[in-house]
């Protein structure tokens, strides 16, 4: 990415028109969508994993499907929580950087092992991956993450097929 500019603006450029949603809001025709995102934020809500390793396993998740809706939208919450820049930009790179926890790690281990194609002939979440795992997280963590992983999993169709909006928060319309 080229900056035309000498200094660089601390505001987000507006989207362009290309960014526009592709769909209006599926929760306009299947009211039902607003009870299962409803269920799926509760479920992970229960502070057995904090919130800020369940934005970074969101963030990831929509670094490896390359979808700028869910990566504005998770950076934004990182932001909010107060996680610095050097441990948001260094997501994409975690296995050698020097920001995350080994919490974090088995964390976002596990959510490239389930979005991401096995090598051949592999488990993509292998035993030990899971035992690393558990190592960090009791088993209603480990579970409450498990249902994080799929939440992200959900909105993953819903941001690739729909293309909302870019937005930091949930509050923002995002499909327009």
């Amino acid at each position: 990415m080229t900056n035309t500019s000498s200094s660089a603006s601390a505001s987000t450029p507006a989207p362009t028109s290309a960014s526009i949603s592709r769909m209006p809001n599926p929760g306009d025709f299947v009211p039902e969508l607003n009870d299962v995102s409803a269920a799926l934020f509760r479920a992970t809500g229960n502070r057995s994993v904090p919130r800020a390793t369940m934005s970074l396993v969101h963030l990831r998740a929509g670094q490896i499907v390359g979808n700028t809706y869910l990566t504005v939208l998770n950076t934004g919450f990182l932001r909010k929580a107060g996680e610095s820049e050097e441990r948001i930009t260094a997501v994409s790179s975690w296995q050698d950087a020097p920001y995350f926890t080994e919490a974090e790690r088995a964390a976002l281990a596990l959510v490239e092992a389930v979005l991401q194609p096995a090598p051949t002939g592999k488990e993509r979440v292998p035993d030990e991956l899971y035992a690393r795992a558990a190592e960090h997280y009791d088993e209603k963590a480990l579970a409450t993450l498990t249902i994080a992983i799929g939440q992200i999993n959900f909105f993953i169709a819903l941001a690739l097929i729909g293309k909302p909006q870019p937005v930091t928060s949930l509050a923002d319309e995002q499909w327009g």
